[in-house]
């Protein structure tokens, strides 16, 4: 005979409960956020790139150690995701990178999906691979010193083809909650990343309507398996226009981006997540910072979250630059990347 039973929704039972519950709440002190330096050795390729530089290890070691030693980037940043090969790396200084950053007591992260790739029934769409050995790897990641994760979830609006489809949205959600419910059995907290693109011409409306979809959908598929939501950070994008909208009004644009975003956040994130840590996305390092601050000054005292940041190149774009992949210049690149980090902890706060 068959039985069918009714999900009850378990909140899962780990022995690392509490102290999932207190990463997360570090990972969102209020006046910090997340730095995020976990580009692959591709990625991180097409930087070195951009200011005239090979792609070798020497140099990927050299900007990871200007980054995680600034003088006092602990101020502003609690926490850094990183990339396998720097997770398990050494820095300049001969001390791992792990040990750099807990000694400036900063909490170190991991990046632990594996890319996306073409979605089998909407294959102009993704779907992010990972899952296969990522109990195993959480395990090592956690020996290692990490202490949190991060997974992306890549979705596309185009309303002619009626992007992001229901089979996206839906595999996302579930392969997003799969890695947290992999993450907190190990004591890793999941950084939950639902990245809707900038790509397209749609209006902010119809990226609001879209990133309430996808957020409802994450959030049902993490009850669903259990997540502890005490015990993870949300990193969403925030409700823009497309980056090929043609004649949009520049004038009051970061204040609409804010509150349109505050909106969405408070129609369907369940009070109980501690942290929504914002990614940057194709915004320039000021637009990133200003709408964050508008956002705080917006919500006030009602958001039951933090809002803060958990950006990559809108914290690393002037210091690289700055950088030129020199020696002589790794003291002026570390204080133009404090000068970013210190410009979005204030935004934090809803302070310039």
């Amino acid at each position: 005979r068959t039985h069918v039973e009714r999900a009850t929704n378990v909140m899962l039972d780990t022995p690392y409960a509490d102290e999932l519950a207190a990463t997360a709440k570090a990972l969102s002190a209020p006046g910090k956020g997340v730095l995020a330096a976990d580009e692959s050795t591709g990625t991180i390729g097409k930087r070195l790139a951009s200011i005239g530089c090979e792609n070798t290890l020497e140099l990927r070691v050299a900007l990871r150690s200007l980054l995680f030693t600034a003088p006092g980037m602990e101020e502003y940043i609690s926490g850094v995701i990183m990339y396998d090969e720097t997770l398990r790396g050494t820095a300049l200084s001969g001390k791992t990178f792990v040990h750099e950053l807990t000694s400036r007591g900063a909490l170190a992260g991991i990046k632990v999906d594996a890319g996306v790739v073409s979605l089998p029934g909407s294959p102009e769409e993704t779907t992010t691979c990972g899952l296969d050995g990522l109990d195993a790897r959480c395990q090592e990641y956690y020996a290692l010193g990490a202490r949190f994760a991060k997974w992306r979830g890549v979705l596309t609006i185009d309303t002619a083809k009626g992007f992001p489809s229901a089979l996206a949205t839906a595999e996302n959600a579930n392969a997003l909650a799969r890695y947290a419910s992999i993450c907190q059995r190990n004591g890793l907290v999941p950084i939950v990343e639902p990245e809707i693109l900038m790509d397209g011409e749609h209006d902010v409306d119809t990226c609001r309507a879209v990133t309430v979809r996808v957020l409802d959908a994450v959030f049902a598929a993490l009850r669903l398996h259990g997540v502890r939501l005490d015990g993870m950070i949300l990193k969403p994008n925030m409700v823009t226009p497309g980056s090929d909208r043609k004649g949009a009004a520049n004038d009051g644009l970061d204040a609409r981006v804010a509150i349109e975003t505050v909106k969405a956040l408070c129609d369907v994130v369940p009070p109980s997540v501690p942290g929504i840590l914002f990614l940057s996305g194709g915004q320039t390092e000021d637009e990133a910072t200003e709408r964050l601050r508008v956002m705080v000054e917006f919500a006030g005292d009602r958001a039951p979250w933090t809002l803060s940041y958990s950006y990559g190149r809108a914290l690393q774009a002037s210091c690289l630059k700055t950088w030129q992949g020199k020696e002589a210049n790794v003291v002026a690149a570390q204080e133009a990347f404090l000068a970013r980090a210190k410009a979005n902890s204030l935004a934090s706060l809803g302070k310039k």
